[in-house]
C-alpha cells in the first residue's frame, strides 16, 4: 500500500534565489483534493522568507503522530465498548541536536482530552487503549521519536 503527497514550489524571482532571499511558501497536494498551504518554519528561515500562515515539516509531523495515534484509538475504543463523545489533542514536539550537530525531533508528546458517553470510564482501561493505539499506529512505529501519551483531564 501506497500512500502520496505532492509538494509544489516555483521560484519567482531566480536574481533573488541565488542570494538565498526566496520565499520558502508551497503547496501540499494530497490525493483526496486537499491542498494545503505550508512553508518552513519562521523559527527555522526569517521572515519574509517564510510564510507563518502555512503549516511547517515540523507541525505537520505532529500533527501527522498525534492524528494516527486518535484514528487508532478511537477504534480501539470503540471495540473495547467506549463511546467517544470528543477527542482534542494539545500535541507538542521538541527538537534537539544530535553528538554531530544534526537536529531532529527527539520526542512528541500527545496530551488527549476525550470526553466519553455516559457513566465515568476507568482511567486504566483508557490508557490501555491509549496504549495499544500507540502501538498500532504507523506513523509512531516509523520513526525514532519517543512518542509520549499524556492525557489531559477537562
Amino acid at each position: 500500500m501506497n500512500h502520496t503527497a505532492t509538494i509544489r514550489w516555483s521560484n519567482t524571482d531566480p536574481a533573488a534565489f541565488a542570494k538565498g532571499h526566496y520565499s520558502r511558501a508551497h503547496n501540499w497536494h494530497f490525493d483526496g483534493g486537499a491542498i494545503v498551504p505550508a512553508s518552513s518554519s519562521p523559527s527555522v528561515v526569517r521572515l519574509p522568507f517564510s510564510d507563518p500562515a502555512g503549516v511547517d515539516p515540523e507541525e505537520a509531523f505532529i500533527a501527522s503522530v498525534a492524528s494516527c495515534h486518535m484514528l487508532w484509538f478511537l477504534d480501539l475504543a470503540r471495540h473495547a465498548g467506549m463511546v467517544v463523545v470528543s477527542y482534542d489533542d494539545a500535541a507538542e514536539a521538541s527538537m534537539a541536536k544530535t553528538a554531530d550537530g544534526r537536529y531532529w525531533i527527539d520526542r512528541v508528546t500527545l496530551r488527549p482530552l476525550v470526553t466519553f458517553a455516559g457513566d465515568a470510564t476507568d482511567a486504566a482501561a483508557v490508557m490501555a487503549v491509549h496504549d495499544a493505539a500507540h502501538h498500532a499506529c504507523f506513523i509512531a512505529n516509523s520513526i525514532r521519536s519517543e512518542v509520549v501519551v499524556e492525557p489531559r483531564d477537562a
